[in-house]
């Protein structure tokens, strides 16, 4: 269809007689809509460049001045301290084997290095450092161990009864300092028991070693050569001096039969002869003497100081009578998951425990396990503060006194810590007040046909370095 005209020459009708009646006001009208066009036309170019897209545009609705697609949090973030030191040239140590390793900060709890820490594994003689809180726990560090004599039931018979304490001793001179003596119970028995039954000899003696089987005497994974070598005896309750031929040196032959050793010994030291001697177990009630250990805070010390294997057993099974489990050795596992647990220990479930000495290869406990007890002992958490007190000191004291020489020797006043050796293996647990005064709690354990006695001083570089590194300490 065309598009209508008005004829040429007329002026009466149309937009243009509008135009011509008011031209000012269609000038006005003009210029605003060229004024508008102008102020759009960005917008019309800018759509018509954009190229082609089925994509659906979200038009943001806040009014935020911020700019887009920054997040701003709420408050600042904390710092973030980079650790840089590494001892990873010392872990790497060919003489320290396949090395299960843990090191915690004892003031945070975080652990710092770690290599396989999360596996159980023999402790060897650190184990002795869970042996040491769980009497603490269980016993009291002021508990003591007895032995006493009773009175028997028949003329001239009296008993000999065991509670478990390894320290009573021949001789004034004993490996165990201050430790009770057998000549002190003899003499004050003999006077009450002739007192009570003059001129009635005592002809019998009945040896009480039933404070728990005392069959039950000997790990079978425990090779033969540690009773003959002279670290460890059958665990009886009864003894004297630990079961050593010779009551004055640490290491000494042990013997096949502790029980009559020690009757034999009461015997020698009340001046009886012709005396019989028979297994059995108290049924009287008359005390007529006896002696007490040191407390148990002097006994770990002094297990702790040496390794002392016999006071780690009796320590072990003294706490499980204690706790209703019988003092057998099978016990044992039982009675320091639920002492540790006691003592707020987490991951006590994965824990093997076959003997309280860690002479057994059996036994085994994660290295970050132990590294957190030892936090908990050297914070002194419940009373544990005895345990780190009974500690050999790198350099100075019991084990570790001839360790931590040459390029270690600034690490050995710091270091308070438990040694162990077993086949195969040596481990070191403990603590290190680090350069930068930081507090670091360890435990290594240095496993496989690689392991030799300089093993130890392998050990002991490592702890050295973890003492120059201290809280800058990286797991690199």
């Amino acid at each position: 269809m065309s598009e209508a005209r008005t004829p040429q020459g007329k002026s009466g009708g149309g937009i243009r007689a509008v135009i011509a009646k008011h031209p000012m006001a269609w000038l006005i009208t003009a210029l605003a809509l060229v004024f508008v066009l102008l102020g759009t036309g960005a917008v019309f170019l800018g759509v018509s460049a954009a190229p082609a897209s089925n994509a659906v545009v979200a038009v943001p609705t806040s009014t935020s001045t911020e700019k887009p697609g920054r997040v701003q949090p709420d408050s600042a973030l904390p710092a973030v301290s980079l650790r840089t030191c590494s001892v990873g040239a010392a872990a790497a140590d060919p003489l320290l084997g396949t090395l299960a390793a843990s090191v915690v900060d004892a003031a945070t709890g975080a652990t710092l290095f770690d290599r396989s820490g999360a596996s159980p594994q023999s402790p060897a003689g650190a184990l002795q450092l869970l042996t040491a809180a769980t009497a603490v726990a269980t016993l009291g560090p002021d508990a003591t161990l007895s032995t006493k004599v009773v009175d028997g039931t028949a003329p001239g018979t009296i008993v000999l009864v065991g509670g478990g304490d390894a320290t009573l001793s021949t001789s004034p001179d004993s490996v165990y300092t201050g430790a009770p003596l057998i000549a002190d119970l003899a003499k004050a028995a003999m006077e009450k028991y002739t007192a009570a039954h003059p001129g009635v000899p005592i002809t019998s003696i009945i040896l009480d070693s039933m404070l728990w089987d005392p069959t039950d005497n000997w790990n079978p994974s425990w090779p033969t050569s540690e009773r003959t070598a002279g670290y460890q005896p059958f665990i009886t309750a009864l003894m004297v001096d630990g079961d050593r031929a010779d009551p004055t040196q640490l290491i000494s032959p042990r013997g096949e039969d502790p029980i009559v050793r020690a009757g034999q010994a009461f015997t020698a030291a009340a001046g009886l002869t012709g005396v019989t001697f028979a297994p059995g177990k108290a049924t009287g009630s008359a005390v007529l003497a006896e002696v007490t250990s040191q407390p148990v805070s002097t006994l770990v010390s002094q297990m702790l100081m040496t390794s002392d294997n016999a006071l780690a057993e009796m320590l072990a099974r003294a706490s499980s009578v204690k706790q209703g489990l019988g003092g057998s050795s099978a016990s044992l596992q039982e009675l320091m998951r639920s002492a540790l647990s006691g003592l707020g220990m987490t991951g006590t479930e994965v824990l093997t425990i076959t003997d309280g000495s860690g002479v057994s290869a059996y036994n085994a406990v994660p290295p970050v396990f132990m590294a957190q007890l030892m936090a908990k002992i050297r914070n002194g958490d419940n009373g544990l503060d005895v345990v780190f007190d009974g500690l050999p000191i790198g350099g100075a004291s019991g084990d570790l006194a001839e360790r931590f020489t040459g390029d270690n020797a600034a690490a050995g006043s710091a270091t308070h810590a438990k040694s162990g050796w077993i086949f195969h293996e040596r481990s070191l647990a403990g603590s290190v007040t680090a350069a930068d005064a930081a507090v670091l709690t360890f435990a290594f354990y240095g496993l496989g046909d690689a392991i030799t006695f300089d093993t130890r001083e392998s050990l002991d570089t490592l702890v050295a370095a973890v003492y120059a590194c201290g809280n800058n300490l990286s797991n690199n």
